[in-house]
């Protein structure tokens, strides 16, 4: 069941176009990642879904309603540009944004200091937020998001700033959000990070989504029918003992041993390529070779934008 959906958004900001019916369906209880380069429109669509801003064109829907201002009391926005009163101590103001989420005084209290504890953060609820490092503060917004239990959260670029051991922990959060109940809209350049949390991802590309779908899905279906295959060092040229199909496009010397990058044609089973070896090497190990989201999204934007450039070269003629 999708807890939100876009359809056919579009929205123009004078002169510029800054989505161009962009569709995405976000399911419950999932976390989606929002990709795309610098200025694609995601910032634009996310500001959208929170209604900061409103869509020209399109319609938006929240639990199978149409998407109205009372829907924000259910959903928590991080944006990428932080802000916190410099000059507040952390435990007060912290106190203060989530009484604006509608919570009492006390049962906010309770919530905060839960999860300052579970963030390893107490020592700081007495202290100025300028006194905090760009990461501690941000812990602290990440807390002010999630503090009134939202059914979508909307974190943008959620780890800048962070170190590898924060981000660890943010993630670890993220995921046990998700495993009690939230459904996430997650925005971020770091490739690595949605193969790591998302389950769905959608591609943004120059106001346009050009991908969507399931992450492991869209991995097999941009796999290059490759298998890397390390086994001890055959005299002579693989490529002659390889049935008609399979090549060997890449070598290398791995601990004493060979690597070898085998394309093999479409369809075929991996037990073939095995059959194939195994008379001639000692394989040590073998596995297929998937793309990275990074692969696929650079991919997929280098395609679309030369697709681009050849249509304004065309309506230029």
């Amino acid at each position: 069941m999708e807890l939100f959906t876009a359809n056919n958004v579009v929205k123009q900001f004078a002169n510029h176009l800054a989505l161009n019916k962009v569709s995405i369906s976000v399911r419950e209880q999932s976390i989606f990642g929002l990709l795309g380069p610098n200025g694609a429109g995601k910032t634009t669509l996310i500001r959208i879904i929170n209604q900061i801003t409103a869509p020209d064109e399109g319609e938006l829907f929240f639990a199978g309603t149409r998407l109205i201002p009372k829907h924000t009391e259910q959903i928590g926005y991080l944006p990428e540009e932080r802000g916190l009163y410099k000059k507040m101590k952390v435990g007060e103001q912290a106190l203060y944004l989530a009484r604006l989420k509608g919570m009492s005084r006390h049962e906010a209290n309770q919530r905060l200091k839960k999860w300052f504890t579970r963030m390893d953060i107490q020592a700081w609820w007495d202290k100025k937020v300028e006194e905090l490092s760009k990461g501690m503060q941000q812990k602290i917004q990440f807390i002010v998001t999630v503090i009134h239990e939202p059914r979508l959260l909307i974190f943008d670029e959620p780890f800048s700033g962070f170190d590898p051991i924060n981000v660890n922990i943010l993630k670890e959060e993220i995921l046990r959000l998700r495993k009690e109940g939230s459904t996430i809209i997650f925005s971020t350049h770091n490739m690595a990070s949605v193969e790591e949390l998302c389950d769905d991802i959608a591609l943004i590309n120059k106001s346009e989504k050009i991908l969507e779908g399931r992450v492991k899905d869209i991995r097999q279906d941009y796999k290059s029918n490759t298998f890397e295959v390390l086994c001890n060092s055959l005299n002579g040229d693989l490529n002659q003992v390889l049935k008609p199909g399979f090549n060997v496009i890449e070598t290398s010397e791995d601990e004493g041993l060979k690597l070898y990058k085998i394309k093999v044609p479409e369809k075929t089973r991996p037990n073939e390529l095995l059959q194939n070896l195994l008379p001639h090497v000692e394989i040590h190990s073998f596995q297929e070779i998937l793309p990275s989201m990074n692969d696929i999204f650079i991919q997929k934007v280098n395609n679309a934008t030369s697709r681009s450039t050849v249509n304004e070269i065309a309506n230029n003629l």
